[in-house]
This record gives structure tokens, C-alpha cells and sequence, in this order.
């Protein structure tokens, strides 16, 4: 076993973040450039893409989102792979978490049914309260 396994998660997800990242470029450039949108400084971002087929957009969004809620999740992690390395109950939970965002992301990429994307985001936050529970639990 790795001698630091509460950043296996960790990296699993920026690893996953990253893959997301190079999925947006290979769909969004393409789709701007068969598209003719000219990239204007004046023009707002929303503006711009507002046009992109939704299959592109919902890539983009969902990178967007991989930049929220996760901070909270690397903050937790990291805090408790310093302070309580062997909690098993964080290690679950942390696992749970990236498991329940690759989740979300292949739900809002590939069809985007929101009561979906909404209950896998829910499911998640609960793993990622345990998990900050557990970073407070280690710290305080």
C-alpha cells in the first residue's frame, strides 16, 4: 500500500479534473472554430459561447464545477492526511466523494438530466460533510 493513501483520492480527482480540462479543449476549440465565433474582449464569456451545441457547454460547465465545491474537498483531505492519516471512516468517505463527482461529471457530460446530476451532488456534499467532520475531529 502507498505510504500517503488519503492523497490517493486527492490526486484521483485532480488527475480527473484535468482529464475534464483536456475534454473542454477538444470539443470547445473545435466547436468555436467550425463555428466561426470571433473571440472579442468586449464581448462577455457567457456571450460568446452561448451558441456552442449544448454537448460542449455542459463540458465546460462541468469543469466550472470541478473549480467549486472540490476546493473544500482537497482542504479536508489534506487536513486530515496530516493530522489523522489512518482514519479509515476519511479515507472512505474521500473515496466516496471523488467516485460520486466522476459520477456527476459523466452524468452532466454525457446527458445532463439534472434530477440526476442534482441527487449525485447531494449524495456527494453528504460524503464530503463526513469527511470535513472528520478533518475537525483530527484538528480540534
Amino acid at each position: 500500500m502507498a505510504e500517503y493513501p488519503m492523497l490517493q483520492p486527492v490526486v484521483a480527482l485532480l488527475v480527473w479534473s484535468m482529464l475534464v480540462w483536456f475534454w473542454l479543449l477538444v470539443t470547445r476549440i473545435p466547436a468555436m472554430q467550425a463555428m466561426k465565433i470571433r473571440l472579442d474582449p468586449e464581448i462577455p464569456p457567457k456571450d460568446l459561447t452561448r451558441s456552442l451545441p449544448a454537448r460542449v457547454r455542459w463540458v465546460a460547465d462541468n469543469y466550472n464545477h470541478l473549480m467549486e465545491q472540490p476546493t473544500l474537498f482537497y482542504a479536508a483531505a489534506v487536513t486530515v492526511a496530516i493530522a489523522d492519516p489512518a482514519n479509515g471512516v476519511a479515507y472512505a468517505s474521500a473515496w466516496t466523494y471523488v467516485f460520486l463527482r466522476v459520477a456527476h461529471s459523466l452524468t452532466q457530460t454525457l446527458f445532463n438530466h439534472i434530477m440526476t446530476r442534482f441527487a449525485l451532488f447531494v449524495v456527494s456534499s453528504l460524503a464530503l460533510i463526513v469527511l470535513i467532520f472528520q478533518a475537525a475531529k483530527a484538528v480540534f
